[in-house]
C-alpha cells in the first residue's frame, strides 16, 4: 500500500494557491484530506503536542486518512537526559493509536549526527524507548550509508527515509533501502544554492519538481512497497504549493505505471 501526501498542510503561502482565500484555518486539514490520504505533521518537532490536539485532528479526516509525525527536537537534536520528553510524546499519540491513524513517527537527525559508535548506541535507546511505535530514521549526513548500518536497523525494525535532496558534499544521495515493516520517502528539492544558505527556512525547499525528475523514482517506490506492508511519499518542497504538485505528479506516474 502506497500513501502520498505532503509534509505539512497549514502553510500561509498555500492560500490561493491550494486553499481558497475565504477558508478558514481550521477547515484546512479537511479541505487537504480531499486530495490526500495521508500527512506528514511537522509542528511536533518545536512543541510535543497534547493528545487533545491529535484527537481533533483525526476527528477532521476520513476513517481511512493516516498521519506520520515528526519527532520532537529533543528526541533527535537535544538527546542528553531526554527521557520524559520520549513518554510525554509517546503519550500524546495515544488517540492516534487507538483510531488506528497512526502511520509512523519520523525522526530526523541533524548533519552534525555523525555515524559513530555512541550515536548506533543512541538509535538503540530511541528504538527501545519508542517501545512498538513504527519509527523511521531520516539520516541527514551520507556517512550513515552503508550496509552495516541497514543491518542496524533491521536488527531494531527501524524503518529508513528515503530522500531526493541536493547533490551536495555530506548529503545523502538518492539511495533506497527497505529497512522495516514501514518504509518512507520525502523529496526535499533540489534547491541545492539555497540549502545551506537562506534567510528563510523556506527557501531551502522552494524548488518544483519537473517529470523527468520524479520518474527514476517510480520503480524505487514499487520496490519499497513490495518489501514492506506499508509506503509513505511526501513532497516537502512546499513553499506557495509546490508540494502539491509533486504529490500529484508521484500519483500519476505510478497509476500510469
Amino acid at each position: 500500500m502506497i500513501h502520498i501526501g505532503t509534509s505539512g498542510f497549514s502553510y500561509k503561502s498555500w492560500v490561493n494557491v491550494v486553499y481558497p482565500q475565504d477558508l478558514p484555518s481550521r477547515q484546512r486539514l479537511s479541505f487537504y484530506a480531499q486530495m490526500f490520504d495521508t500527512v506528514e505533521i511537522n509542528f511536533s518537532y518545536y512543541s510535543i503536542p497534547s493528545a487533545s490536539s491529535l484527537l481533533s485532528m483525526a476527528d477532521r479526516t476520513p476513517s481511512d486518512f493516516l498521519f506520520t509525525i515528526k519527532a520532537h527536537q529533543d528526541m533527535t537534536h537535544n538527546r542528553a537526559d531526554n527521557a520524559t520528553a520520549f513518554r510525554r510524546y509517546c503519550a500524546a499519540l495515544e488517540p492516534w493509536i487507538e483510531r488506528d491513524k497512526l502511520g509512523c513517527v519520523l525522526a530526523q537527525f541533524p548533519n552534525s549526527f555523525r555515524n559513530t559508535p555512541d550515536n548506533r548506541d543512541y538509535l538503540r535507546t530511541f528504538r527501545e524507548r519508542m517501545g512498538e511505535i513504527p519509527t523511521i530514521i531520516e539520516f541527514r549526513h551520507s556517512d550513515w550509508i552503508d550496509e552495516e548500518t541497514f543491518a542496524l536497523l533491521r536488527e531494531l525494525n527501524l524503518g529508513y527515509c528515503c530522500v531526493d535532496e541536493p547533490r551536495l558534499p555530506t548529503l545523502v544521495h538518492r539511495v533506497y533501502a527497505a529497512t522495516s515493516d514501514v518504509t518512507y520517502v520525502r523529496f526535499h528539492g533540489r534547491n541545492a544554492e539555497k540549502w545551506w544558505h537562506h534567510d528563510e527556512a523556506w527557501e531551502r525547499y522552494n524548488y518544483s519538481y519537473t517529470e523527468d525528475e520524479l520518474r527514476p523514482w517510480i520503480p524505487k517506490i514499487e520496490y519499497l512497497a513490495e518489501h514492506s506492508d506499508r509506503t509513505f511519499v511526501f513532497a516537502n518542497n512546499h513553499w506557495q504549493g509546490q508540494a502539491v504538485d509533486t504529490a500529484r505528479q508521484l500519483q500519476m506516474l505510478l497509476t500510469k505505471d
